[in-house]
C-alpha cells in the first residue's frame, strides 16, 4: 500500500485482502493454554528480516484505507467492503505488535513459561518489541502527515452527516484508533512534535471529544472516555496544543452540548462541564484530569466566549459549595485547579478574556464566600448533614446547585444508560491518580520547561485510599485545622485585586449612565486594563503526563479487553488460561 516507505499501490486485489484477513487474526489469538503465541513471537522478532515492510504495510493498510469510496450513497450495502474487515484486522495486529515487553524482574532465573505462567494475571502474552524500534524510525514529516490525516479521516468519518440516512459506512474501531495513535505520540516524540506543528491536532481532538460526549452516561463505554482522557492530558502538556486552542471553531459536530460560538478551546470546556455535570459516577475519578487539563491549556487562551465563561463559574459554584468541600478530604483540590485557571487567564490573557472577566464580576460572592469559608468543626457538622439528603456526591451537588443567570450552565441530575443485556463489558483496571501520571514542570521566560521537583502540597493527593471516599462519619477535632491548613493556600490574592480594582468602576458607569444592557459593560471591560495593578504574575506551571507502570497495565488491559469482544466470532478466546481481565455477562 501506497504510503510510509512505498510510493504507489498495487491493483487492488479481492482476494489478497481476504488471505491477509484469515493471516491477521493469529496474531491476535491464543496458540494454547501455556505457551506463547509462536506467530507473535516471530513476527515482532529482530531475527525477522521482514519485520520492516510488515510493519509499514500494516501502517499503510489502516491509514490509507477510506470508508467513504468514491462517495456513492448506500455503497457499503450493495459492495462487501473487504478492505475494511482488513484494515480493523491490521489494526488490531499493529497495536498488539507496538505493546512494550514484561519483563519479571523478581525471578529472572526462570525459563519463559514459567514466566509466562507467573505473569497471566497481569499480561497475555509477551512480546518481543522490535516494532518499538521500528516505529523511531520513521521520521520523515511526509510520513508523519499520511499517518496524522489518515488517523484524523478514520476518527472523523462516524460524525459525517449526510442528506440520506445511513447512507455513508461507519467504522467501528474507532477504539483501537485512539490506542494507536496513543502509542504513535507516546512511543516517537517526532510523531507527536509532528501532530502539535499544526492545526491537525484539532482533527484528532473534536472526534475525541465527541466520543466523550457521546459515552459519557453508559457504564459500558468508561474505558472510552479514559483513553480519551489520557490523550488529551498528554497533548495539553506542549504548549503548542494550548495555542491551536485558539482556532475559531465553525465544523457543528452533532454532539449534546449548549450552542455557543467560539474556538476550540470554548468546546473543549463546554464537553468537559457536560461530562462533569451529566457524567456517569464512576467518572468521578476523572475530575481532577479534566481540570488539570483545562488548567494546562489555560494561560494560552486568548478569548473565551460567554458559555464557556458561565461553565467554569458554574464548576466553581459547584465545588465550592461547603458540603461538597467537606464531604471528603480531596475535594478541594478542584477548587484550587480552577482558581489556578481563573489566576493564568487574568495574568496571562486578560486583554481578550473580557467575558470571563464579567462573569467572575457578577459571581464575585463565590470567591468571596471562599475567603470566608467557615472552618469550625460546628460549621462542618451542619454542611455534612445536607449528605442526608442524597446518597449520591455526584446527583446532591448538581441538583442543588443553579445558576440564575444562564440556565444552560445549570444541568440537571445525569441520566446513565443502563447496559444492555446480553452485552459482554471488560473490567478495567483501576486509572492513577492525578499526581501519578503527571509531573510538574515550569515555563521560563524563553518558552523553556524546567522540571519541578516533586513534593508534598495541597495538590497531592494521599495514598490512603479511604480519603477518595465520602466521609461517612462526623468531623473529628483535627478535621477544623485540616479545612484551615488548605484554606489559607487558597490562590485568591490576584481575584480580589481585580474585584477591587473593577468592580467600583463597573458600579460607577451602572450608575452614571443608567447600564441594563451588559454590552457596554463588556464593552468597558475589553478595553480595560490591569497592567501595574495585578501581583506580580505568578510562573506557569505544566502538570506533563508522565509514564508509569499503572498506566501501562490499564492501556494493555483495555487493549486486549477490546481485542476480546471484537473476536468473539469465532470464540478464538474460549478454553484458554487469559485471566488479564473478567468477562462479565450483564
Amino acid at each position: 500500500e501506497a504510503g510510509v516507505g512505498f510510493a504507489q499501490t498495487p491493483p487492488l486485489n479481492h482476494t489478497h485482502d481476504f488471505n491477509r484477513s484469515e493471516i491477521c487474526p493469529l496474531h491476535t489469538s491464543p496458540s494454547d493454554t501455556h505457551t506463547l503465541n509462536p506467530w507473535v513471537s516471530f513476527f515482532c522478532s529482530r531475527e525477522n528480516r521482514h519485520a520492516l515492510p510488515l510493519f509499514t504495510s500494516l501502517l499503510n493498510v489502516v491509514c490509507a484505507y477510506d470508508p467513504v469510496g468514491y462517495g456513492i450513497p448506500y455503497n457499503h450495502l450493495m459492495f462487501s467492503d473487504q478492505r475494511g474487515v482488513l484494515a480493523e484486522l491490521a489494526l488490531q495486529t499493529l497495536i498488539v505488535s507496538l505493546e512494550q515487553e514484561l519483563v519479571d524482574n523478581s525471578n529472572t532465573s526462570t525459563n519463559l513459561s514459567t514466566n509466562t505462567d507467573t505473569l497471566s494475571s497481569h499480561i497475555i502474552f509477551i512480546i518481543i518489541p522490535s516494532y518499538i524500534f521500528l516505529n523511531a524510525y520513521i521520521f520523515c514529516m511526509q510520513d508523519f502527515h499520511f499517518i496524522l490525516q489518515g488517523i484524523g479521516r478514520l476518527l472523523n468519518n462516524p460524525l459525517l452527516q449526510t442528506y440520506l440516512p445511513h447512507s455513508c459506512k461507519k467504522i467501528q474501531f474507532h477504539q483501537e484508533l485512539l490506542v494507536l495513535f496513543w502509542k504513535l505520540c507516546d512511543l516517537n516524540k517526532k510523531f507527536l512534535f509532528c501532530v502539535l506543528k499544526s492545526s491537525d491536532v484539532l482533527d484528532i481532538m473534536v472526534p475525541i471529544l465527541f466520543y466523550l460526549t457521546d459515552a459519557r452516561a453508559n457504564q459500558s463505554r468508561v474505558g472510552l472516555v479514559h483513553i480519551g482522557m489520557f490523550i488529551l492530558l498528554l497533548l495539553s502538556g506542549e504548549r503548542n496544543f494550548g495555542v491551536r486552542l485558539n482556532k475559531p471553531y465553525f465544523v457543528r459536530v452533532p454532539m449534546d452540548i449548549s450552542v455557543f460560538a467560539g474556538t476550540h478551546a470554548d468546546l473543549l470546556i463546554v464537553v468537559f462541564h457536560k461530562i462533569i455535570t451529566s457524567g456517569h459516577p464512576r467518572l468521578q475519578p476523572l475530575y481532577d484530569c479534566l481540570l488539570t487539563i483545562i488548567v494546562n491549556v489555560s494561560p494560552y487562551l486568548k478569548s473565551l466566549s460567554m458559555v464557556a465563561a458561565n461553565k467554569l463559574l458554574h464548576l466553581l459554584e459547584v465545588f465550592s459549595s461547603p458540603w461538597f468541600l467537606f464531604c471528603s478530604p480531596v475535594n478541594h483540590h478542584l477548587v484550587f485547579f480552577l482558581l489556578e485557571v481563573f489566576n493564568n487567564i487574568i495574568q496571562y490573557q486578560f486583554d481578550g478574556n473580557f467575558n470571563l472577566v464579567y462573569g467572575i464580576i457578577r459571581k464575585r460572592n463565590l470567591f468571596h464566600q471562599l475567603a470566608n469559608l467557615p472552618t469550625d468543626v460546628i460549621s462542618i457538622q451542619k454542611a455534612l448533614q445536607k449528605k442526608s439528603r442524597s446518597n449520591n456526591t455526584h446527583n446532591a451537588v448538581f441538583t442543588e446547585t443553579s445558576n440564575p443567570y444562564n440556565t444552560a450552565c445549570s444541568e440537571g441530575p445525569y441520566k446513565t444508560t443502563p447496559v444492555q443485556t446480553g452485552t459482554l463489558n471488560a473490567s478495567l483496571k483501576d486509572m492513577p491518580r492525578i499526581d501519578k501520571l503527571t509531573e510538574t514542570s515550569q515555563v521560563s521566560e524563553d518558552g523553556a520547561t524546567l522540571l519541578l521537583q516533586q513534593r508534598d502540597s495541597t495538590h497531592s493527593q494521599s495514598d490512603h485510599s479511604s480519603e477518595t471516599q465520602i466521609r461517612d462519619t462526623e468531623p473529628t477535632s483535627g478535621e477544623d485545622d485540616k479545612v484551615l491548613s488548605w484554606k489559607s493556600k487558597l490562590p485568591l490574592q490576584t481575584i480580589m485585586r481585580l474585584l477591587q480594582v473593577l468592580v467600583p468602576q463597573v458600579e460607577k458607569i451602572c450608575i452614571d449612565k443608567g447600564l441594563t444592557d451588559e454590552s457596554e459593560i463588556l464593552k468597558f471591560l475589553q478595553h480595560g486594563t490591569l497592567v501595574g495593578l495585578l501581583p506580580v504574575p505568578h510562573p506557569i506551571l505544566i502538570r506533563k503526563y508522565q509514564a508509569n507502570e499503572g498506566t501501562a497495565l490499564w492501556f494493555r488491559t483495555y487493549m486486549w479487553g477490546i481485542i476480546y469482544l471484537r473476536n468473539v466470532d469465532p470464540p478464538v478466546w474460549y478454553d484458554t488460561d487469559v485471566k488479564l481481565f473478567e468477562i462479565q455477562r450483564i
